[in-house]
């Protein structure tokens, strides 16, 4: 059984009034709302004309609903869903009323025009106050550090469409979801505050001044052999994905409630038989020019859980990461964020509880924030891995990580380089002769608990054997690098080693500085540091400082 909303917009004189469809709820189901296709007979088709987008005006209005069963149509009124919608029901019941009468009795249609008329007239006066049925973009702004270049303003919005979910559960709402983003770029707002499903590629990326609520559930369709031809594609480490924004003074908020759920079960399990599957990332930005993404929680992505690429000017705050698997097959390489090809970015005040890198700064990430995050079982804020491509010359310039708090994880402030020759480091990822530089990284405030290394610099980032890592050093140079208070704790894997600072030659690596740097082993002991090609005078590392590594 399926409940519609229909909201009466205005009555165009001596003709039929037009209405919209505001959204279809399946009774018995609360919180899930579905689309169904019918609505009244002489006003189905929404005033702007489009049957699957809802568009919301400025103008007032006020809302009944018909509940419709398989025996027969009923007419109800809508619970008030403010003090002044409650003062006003008395009208809105006249006008459900007419609105029937208009569509079941035989009458003259002119004297029930001006009786509707005067009825909308007095309902609008009463509705006025009523409140709106989405939440705007709340204030977001980088904090305490500010972004290396000021973001550009927003212009307003000024129109907005609400997206009506299919009534059958599971069923692709994608074509819905696109026609809303037409309906609505340049200067509007897109509203997903139900629950959706997208079994198609949406390629996004032709926006220009649009919000986007999402305070529902989008969850996308875990046929892996349908998705494995059809993603969209990238040309590092077979990144990939099936939805992708881009465009100028794009906003994507979730207010702490919205949902992207990557319904990565099916993909991990199958990934754990084929290592080279490309999995999709849950949520790319590519090329977008201005915007944010704040208040959304993120769940079991297939692979990365996001990938900011070919953008610039973006702010990403308040975003609660989680992935698990519920099979013995684990949840693999679900970075929290890659940056690639972008500038000025900031990342901040976000939770992560996940595998891999909590952020990774990809190749040509420059002028990059990273504050306030919390991270859980990953694999570090790690710049890199770099070098992996011979025709790619990679930069990574002008980063801070400031106020990080690190627990469970492999690594926690981490530099990762290919040596200068190729390796194979595992099955799908293999790499390295790559030339570039690392310069200008500073991490500041970095509490550790309970990582395996603190710190750890690899210039011969995967290959295991040291012969070739000394005959072939890296071509990426790492210079004016800084690790400053450090506190806490490091496990007791190498204890009681709490990190390692190894560069292929003394040329690769310069101007690497720590000082302020107070670690505790399990062991109690003193903490050692495994230190080669690097200047050990600029080490201010506490403990026994460095060892031969």
């Amino acid at each position: 059984m399926c409940l519609e909303i229909v909201e009466l917009r205005h009555l165009v004189h001596g003709g039929a009034p037009q209405a919209r469809l505001i959204g279809s709820w399946r009774l018995g189901d609360p919180g899930r709302t579905r689309r169904s296709t019918s609505a009244f007979p002489d006003v189905r088709q929404a005033a702007h004309g489009h049957g699957d987008v809802d568009m919301g005006l400025a103008t007032s209005t006020w809302a009944w609903e018909r509940q419709r069963t398989m025996a027969e149509g009923e007419l109800e009124l809508a619970p008030p869903r403010s003090n002044a919608m409650r003062r006003s029901a008395g009208m809105s019941r006249m006008l459900v009323s007419v609105m029937w009468a208009w569509n079941e009795m035989t009458i003259n249609k002119s004297a029930l025009a001006l009786a509707l008329a005067l009825a909308l007239a007095l309902a609008a006066l009463a509705s006025t106050a009523a409140a709106r049925d989405f939440i705007e973009r709340p204030h977001a702004e980088a904090h305490p550090l500010k972004p290396y270049k000021a973001f550009p303003a927003s212009t307003p919005r000024t129109k907005t469409c609400f997206v009506k979910p299919s009534c059958t559960e599971g069923r692709d709402d994608s074509k819905k979801i696109l026609a809303a983003f037409e309906a609505c770029n340049d200067g509007g707002t897109v509203v997903l505050d139900r629950e959706y499903t997208i079994c198609e590629p949406l390629d996004l990326r032709f926006l220009r001044h649009v919000d986007v609520a999402i305070t529902g559930t989008v969850r996308f369709c875990d046929d892996i052999d349908y998705w494995l031809p059809r993603t969209f594609k990238y040309q590092f480490q077979g990144a990939s994905t099936w939805w992708v924004f881009g465009g100028e003074d794009v906003h994507i908020y979730g207010a702490g409630v919205g949902t992207l759920d990557g319904n990565g079960q099916a993909w991990y399990d199958r990934f754990a038989a084929n290592k080279t599957l490309q999995r999709p990332i849950l949520f790319v930005t590519d090329g977008l020019r201005g915007g944010s993404v704040t208040g959304l929680k993120l769940r079991n992505s297939p692979n990365w859980h996001n990938l900011i690429a070919n953008s610039s000017d973006v702010l990403i705050s308040d975003i609660d990461i989680f992935a698990r698997s519920s099979s013995a097959n684990e949840a693999k390489n679900l970075d929290g964020w890659d940056t690639y090809r972008s500038d000025n970015i900031v990342i901040q005040n976000s939770y992560l509880d996940h595998d891999d890198d909590c952020v990774s700064f990809k190749p040509n990430s420059t002028n990059v924030i990273v504050q306030g995050l919390t991270c859980n079982s990953s694999h570090g804020i790690s710049v890199g891995s770099l070098g992996q491509y011979p025709e790619f010359f990679d930069i990574v310039e002008n980063l801070y990580i400031y106020n990080t708090s690190m627990s469970n994880a492999v690594d926690g402030a981490r530099l990762k380089v290919w040596p200068g020759s190729e390796t194979d480091f595992q099955p799908g990822l293999g790499g390295g002769g790559g030339a570039g530089y690392v310069r200008n990284v500073t991490y500041e405030r970095f509490h550790s608990r309970n990582n395996d290394a603190a710190i750890r610099i690899d210039q011969c980032y995967g290959e295991k054997n040291a012969t070739p890592c000394a005959e072939f050093p890296s071509l990426m140079r790492i210079t004016d690098v800084v690790f400053k208070d450090f506190t806490g704790t490091v496990s007791k894997r190498y204890d009681p080693r709490a990190g390692a600072l190894i560069c292929s030659t003394p040329d690769t690596c310069d101007n690497i500085r720590a000082w302020d740097i107070d670690l505790k082993t399990p062991s109690g002991k003193a903490p050692e540091w495994q230190c080669r090609n690097v200047e050990e005078s600029l080490l201010q590392l506490g403990g026994k400082g460095c060892i031969p590594g």
